[in-house]
């Protein structure tokens, strides 16, 4: 692990950083488990939190800076990391604790800059005979060869797809090139697993991929440019979860157009061109969504 850390370039910033040093690179956080919060969580998709809740691991900060992230009293990367670091036996111990109470599935959230501790920990549950469901929780801004290295140990990939045009994606996110890279990365992903979802007993998919798209308001052209080439280029049988539940968090100066919730036409809108395009496999949310899924990482279980 320590040798991917001393030239860091798992992710597409391509920092070079020396991570085991003070030069940290774009996501700012070092070698160590710079870890949120751990906690057993119940309001994602019904296939990934299965009956039991999957638990989530979060990691802190990230190599997206989306103006409107949810997350943001842990993925802005001006905050010290260093709050956030735990040792790997704390990082095991917090969730083999979750896993003995009878969850199924661990889901590592924002972990495009640490994929190399995401490894290290799925070989030590295994070697302690702990088998959980691994899901792959992402912003899709991956290498493809990342991902191939992570594919022996994921189950799921829970990717989300963004932007479909570099204009926004630059202005949202501070990524010019998020579109290409997303697109190649969800090719890969698709390659890996293909359309099928394969559910247990308890409700949880054990292998597959479900495709996650947050709709921005005043951005209604890029949702229906997703859905176009998810169609197009993976699947109208892939798993699709289209999200609702856009709440602004600041007031930018810069984004006007995102200081209001989505409204029940814009979403609308989307819905009309899922079906347009036929996909069978879709998850859609109540437009009320939008106040249920706003966390407070300064609280032990932050969606309660």
């Amino acid at each position: 692990m320590k040798t991917k850390l001393l030239n860091c370039n798992i992710c597409p910033r391509n920092c070079n950083a020396n991570r085991t040093q003070k030069n940290k690179g774009y996501c700012n956080t070092g070698k160590g488990y710079y870890i949120a919060s751990v906690f057993s969580h119940q309001g994602e998709e019904p296939p990934i939190s299965g009956k039991n809740g999957i638990c989530n691991v979060f990691f802190a900060h990230c190599n997206l800076q989306c103006v409107y992230c949810q997350n943001y009293q842990i993925s802005n990367n001006k905050i010290n990391a260093n709050k956030f670091e735990f040792s790997f036996e704390e990082t095991i111990k917090k969730i083999t604790n979750i896993l003995d109470t009878g969850v199924e599935a661990l889901g590592f959230v924002s972990p495009s800059h640490f994929v190399p501790q995401t490894i290290e920990i799925i070989k030590e549950l295994k070697s302690r005979k702990y088998f959980p469901i691994t899901v792959f929780n992402t912003n899709s801004y991956d290498k493809i060869e990342t991902l191939q290295e992570l594919e022996p140990y994921i189950d799921v990939y829970l990717p989300d797809l963004k932007y479909a045009f570099n204009d926004i994606s630059l202005k949202y996110s501070g990524a010019k090139n998020y579109p290409q890279i997303a697109f190649a990365s969800i090719r890969e992903m698709y390659k890996q697993k293909g359309s099928g979802l394969f559910i247990n007993k308890n409700g949880y998919a054990e292998s597959g991929l479900i495709i996650r798209h947050l709709v921005l308001p005043n951005n209604i052209n890029n949702s229906v440019e997703i859905l176009r080439f998810i169609a197009s280029e993976i699947s109208t049988d892939v798993h699709i979860s289209v999200m609702s539940q856009y709440n602004p968090q600041f007031l930018q100066k810069e984004t006007p157009e995102l200081n209001r919730p989505l409204t029940f036409q814009e979403y609308n809108v989307v819905l009309q061109e899922i079906e347009k395009l036929n996909f069978t496999n879709a998850f859609i949310q109540e437009l009320e969504s939008k106040d249920n899924y706003l966390p407070d990482f300064e609280k032990e279980k932050p969606f309660e």
